[in-house]
């Protein structure tokens, strides 16, 4: 009889630590977010498997232009300055996103909103050498190397 009530015991201290568990993880699930969801100051375009860590895209392109250049239009170099001081929607955290993050933002372009409709190329952070650093023509998905003097568009980025 006591080793019933032993087994009892355990089963229920078992079921407790179980439900509180659950308790705890519910709210976790609950607040995932998900590609093309408004959140942290932009829209959500790429999210790890937990939903809790991914990027956010500005709902914009950046303002402002580099010197001399028309507006929304910058060089490599004014692309990382202009993200690098962004300060919209509360958020100061922005950056220029890598070739491989502007990627994953021209393959869910549509759930995040309206990009250039002409001379749609976009900078990216990652350099090929002292010259050159990589775009992407959200036309078609091309990306290349480029001179870092060349005048491009800009999204800036931030992680969650």
């Amino acid at each position: 009889m006591r080793l019933h009530a032993q087994t009892l015991f355990q089963r229920g201290w078992i079921m407790f630590l179980l439900t509180g568990l659950m308790l705890v993880s519910l709210p976790a699930l609950s607040s995932a977010v998900t590609v093309g969801d408004e959140y942290g100051g932009g829209i959500v375009f790429s999210v790890d498997a937990s939903g809790q860590h991914g990027l956010i895209a500005a709902k914009s392109d950046m303002p402002g232009h580099s010197s001399g250049i028309p507006e929304g239009f910058f060089t490599w170099k004014d692309a990382q300055l202009v993200c690098k001081h962004c300060v919209s929607n509360g958020y100061s955290d922005w950056f220029l996103p890598n070739k491989e993050q502007l990627q994953q933002l021209y393959l869910h372009k549509s759930a995040v909103g309206v990009f250039a409709a002409t001379y749609n190329f976009y900078w990216s952070s990652s350099e090929g050498d002292a010259d050159h650093a990589w775009f992407q023509f959200f036309l078609n998905g091309y990306q290349n190397l480029d001179y870092k003097t060349v005048i491009n568009r800009v999204r800036a980025v931030r992680a969650f």
